[in-house]
């Protein structure tokens, strides 16, 4: 599966769905250009009671169709706000405007701002995402298409995006994640030019994190006839789900604009889905053909059942098998198919236990999750599905086998590819309620917009195998307010079960106690922090804040029908081969200046033993679950490193919190987590590297993490010892090496077997590059990637630990550079530079085809060092 392209099913299909992603002129403007706003709002004060055009009444009937009380749907004011703005204009020249193709975040190029009184600062990643942008393009549409109903498809904008069609608006969608569907028909000219305008609005303090700027997600041009199914009309259901058979359920809407009577013929066949080839296998059954005769305009809805015969299920890969098939819905009249409606789905049956955690088709599987905020490192928040992709193939190798999507709705195609891939979803939606974390965040538009927000986000992604829970928030402050809070989370959590009775809600609290009302509102627990403990343990005890002992035993106690989770655990902090000394004698320690931090170099030790204040090491978490084996498991925070939000240091770019850095190279904990999830990798990790000069004679202690129980160290041929992990020990440790020059070895024993060995040695000087690239048979569609990673070695072929050249990338044939990182969170050199310095012996290239068959020569230079190549070829 790639990004969209352009996709014209069978004409006899009825139906047509065309990307809009390429062809687009755009603008970007730091403050208002136009005097039009969404509503008023605290950051643009300075339009509030002037001549501003406020469009929020002609917005909210977009919304008409998720908004379950027909009383209280909107109605549209009369008039045409905003024709008057030359950019929706038909015969505005937007000539000079940059030419752009969807996805697309205006901001990721940058360049950074530093220091302090900035527009924009650390928590949003420091890259200028906010402002107003524009997108024009022409629509072609023809005179053979008048009669049907044309859909633009927007699958998520960055953010009150509005749409202009002809000059005419359309309607819009405040929250920047949302997907939306608006309807073209009235305002199409079918004999002419169709000039399609859209307006996002970024405003300053609206997100905790790196939100991206501008229609960051895919944009489609549906075409249906007038009968047809709805948008997200279908859901699917599995019941009775043995060996032998499964019965299926499936609810089809179907829609019609006409008041002609008509007789549909409706049929639905299910095959086996090819996940090789994203395609249709076997057929395997077949629902009942039905009639149904429409007299006028609506929608109605049909319940169907059949049974599918000794079924492929699907489960997660640490367990099972991801398998999948699809629903094929034809509509026709007078035996001519006038629609056609394709829906994937899986077999399985998820059970939720209160002593024996999450069971996936009778089977108990550990929840081994990661958080992963939507952004993809150096191409930003625009997304990419070959970048998912590869983020999921690296968190798989780690043992990873879930991910909490933190903290609003996904890109659809990551929900294809975890459905694919076989990785366990946690589907989020809300950051914030009626109470605000940053001044311009979701609580402005709570109250108009959490029911459709909350029964769009369901209806489009319910389908989806991989989705075990929805959650309705995140901390949100309504914890701290009883009653008042447990009732919109009542609200919330009743909304998901009118559109899905089949999964349980739930909401992460990092505050809210057993004895409180809000967690008696939620079907599943789901804690952050409060698991392991919150400044609990002896090296946070001179910290302010909350403190919180471990609370597994007494939520579970409290609720002990309800399973029990941790959404968030660790938020551990550490810069990739990095490493500091003293090192902490005990398991878990906050960062600062005397504790595995420096804020002068803004670097955190490696050694994976330091935390944010508020959180834990992993060794801290794991022995806190091991005590309690009812937990069904954690979500670490986070799985990447991500823009914004650089917990310890604000005047960094990006978070310290992944396993895995911004550029996708894997730090030291990364072992430490797979020796835990993956136990049957044989391997051993050792930490630190073994160059240092300024070290001989100096205690330099020794870290091993390896899955199995017992290990012995060597030092050029010396042994050091044999350690033996004893319960709830996860590492390791030789405290008191002395550094010498040489080699460490290690050898590593499963119940008294030999596992795995590994061993770090001295190395010389830097003295070339090595050039090696994740794929070297990509697509030349502009949409696959290839990532490029270039290591600093020495004479001997031994990667360099803390060298740091500036290193050139030069791209020749037929492809392009699009961004390098290295996976520092304090590098503000702009993400498109082809020069940048090497972090701990690495940096990255992001290779991608300009649209031609041939031959990508990647080239790394460095001043005085010899150069390296490697060739792509795209298809």
């Amino acid at each position: 599966m790639r990004n969209a392209v352009s996709l014209s099913l069978d004409p006899t299909s009825g139906r047509v769905r065309v990307s809009l992603n390429s062809n687009w002129r755009f603008q970007r403007t730091e403050y208002n250009p136009d005097q039009l706003v969404y509503d008023t709002r605290p950051d643009i004060s300075y339009l509030n009671g002037s001549d501003a055009q406020v469009l929020k009444p002609y917005i909210l009937a977009s919304a008409n169709d998720f908004i379950k009380d027909a009383s209280n749907r909107h109605e549209r004011p009369d008039g045409e706000p905003g024709s008057n703005i030359t950019f929706v204009k038909v015969n505005f020249d937007d000539n000079s405007w940059e030419n752009v193709t969807l996805p697309h975040d205006w901001a990721i190029k940058g360049p950074f701002y530093t220091g302090d009184n900035v527009p924009v600062g650390g928590g949003m990643g420091r890259l200028p995402s906010h402002g107003v942008g524009w997108y024009r393009r022409e629509v072609d549409l023809l005179p053979a298409d008048q009669g049907k109903r044309i859909y633009l498809d927007i699958d998520g904008a960055q953010s009150y995006a509005m749409v202009w069609l002809n000059g005419h608006l359309v309607g819009g969608w405040p929250y920047g994640y949302a997907s939306f569907r608006l309807d073209l028909t009235p305002y199409v000219n079918f004999n002419g030019v169709n000039l399609l305008a859209i307006r996002v609005d970024n405003p300053k303090d609206s997100s905790r994190w790196y939100p991206g700027g501008g229609i960051y997600r895919n944009v489609w041009l549906t075409k249906v006839e007038p009968v047809a199914v709805s948008h997200w009309g279908t859901y699917v259901v599995t019941d009775n789900v043995t060996q032998g058979s499964a019965t299926v359920k499936m609810v089809i809407q179907l829609e019609k604009n006409s008041n002609s009577t008509q007789i549909i013929d409706i049929a639905t066949d299910i095959h086996e889905f090819v996940t090789k080839t994203g395609s249709r296998g076997e057929k395997v059954a077949q629902f009942p053909r039905f009639t149904r005769s429409f007299n006028s305009s609506g929608k109605r809805t049909t319940t169907q059942y059949t049974t599918v015969s000794k079924p492929l299920l699907w489960g997660p890969w640490s367990a099972q098998r991801p398998n999948l098939y699809v629903a094929v819905t034809r509509l026709c009249i007078q035996n001519q198919t006038v629609d056609t409606y394709e829906t994937q789905f899986g077999i399985r049956i998820f059970e939720y236990s209160s002593s024996e955690g999450l069971l996936v088709n009778g089977q108990k599987v550990k929840i081994q999750g990661v958080n992963n905020h939507h952004d993809l490192g150096a191409i930003g928040a625009a997304f990419n599905v070959r970048a998912a992709t590869r983020q999921l193939e690296i968190l798989k190798t780690m043992g990873c086998n879930a991910i909490r999507m933190s903290h609003n709705p996904p890109a659809p195609e990551l929900l294809d590819l975890t459905d694919r891939l076989g990785f366990l979803v946690m589907n989020e939606i809300f950051d914030s309620w009626q109470m605000n974390k940053t001044k311009n965040d979701f609580h402005l538009i709570f109250d108009d917009w959490h029911e459709p927000d909350l029964r769009s986000f369901i209806r489009r992604d319910r389908n989806h195998p991989s989705i075990f829970a929805w959650s309705i928030g995140n901390e949100v402050g309504e914890q701290y307010t009883n009653e008042t809070g447990a009732a919109v989370a009542k609200v919330l959590h009743d909304i998901v079960h009118e559109e899905d009775p089949t999964r349980p809600v739930t909401a992460s609290m990092n505050y809210a106690k057993p004895y409180m009302t809000f967690p008696k509102e939620l079907d599943v627990l789901s804690l952050n922090y409060q698991g392991e403990g919150i400044r609990d343990a002896p090296a946070y005890a001179h910290l302010s804040g909350t403190k919180t002992p471990p609370l597994y035993p007494d939520f579970h106690a409290a609720f002990p029908e309800k399973l029990l989770m941790t959404s968030e655990s660790a938020a551990a902090l550490s810069t990739r081969g990095t490493y500091m000394f003293p090192v902490l004698n005990g398991t878990s320690a906050p960062v600062n200046d005397t504790s595995g931090g420096n804020s002068t170099t803004l670097r955190v030790s490696a050694y994976e033993l330091y935390s944010a204040d508020f959180g834990s090491s992993p060794d801290k978490v794991f022995s806190a679950q091991d005590h309690n084996p009812y937990v069904a498991g954690e979500f670490v925070w986070s799985g990447f490193d991500y823009l914004g939000e650089p917990t310890p240091y604000y005047t960094a770019r990006s978070s310290y919190f992944g396993p895995i850095d911004l550029a996708g190279f894997p730090k030291d904990r990364f072992y430490l987590y797979q020796s835990r999830w993956a136990p049957e990798i044989k391997s051993a990790h050792i930490l630190p590297h073994w160059t240092w000069p300024d070290r001989v004679g100096q205690v330099t202690p020794v870290h091993v993490f390896s899955s199995a129980n017992e290990a012995e160290l060597f030092l050029n041929g010396r042994s050091l010892g044999k350690r033996r992990k004893t319960e709830y020990e996860y590492r390791f440790r030789w405290d008191t090496v002395v550094y010498e020059p040489g080699e460490l070895r290690v050898v590593t024993y499963k119940n008294g077997t030999e596992w795995a060995s590994a061993s770090k040695r001295t190395v010389g000087l830097a003295a070339k590059l090595r050039v090696s690239a994740d794929r070297t048979d990509i697509a030349a569609d502009g949409l696959d990637l290839s990532f490029v990673k270039v290591e600093v070695l020495d004479k001997d072929g031994h990667v360099v630990p803390e060298a740091s050249n500036s290193i050139t990338f030069d791209v020749e044939g037929v492809g392009k550079l699009v961004a390098t990182d290295n996976g520092d969170p304090a590098d503000f050199t702009a993400f498109p530079e082809r020069t940048r310095k090497a972090f701990s012996g690495l940096v990255l290239g992001i290779i991608k085809g300009t649209g031609v068959a041939g031959s990508i020569k990647v080239t790394a230079s460095a001043p005085g060092l010899q150069s390296g190549e490697a060739t792509v070829q795209t298809q």
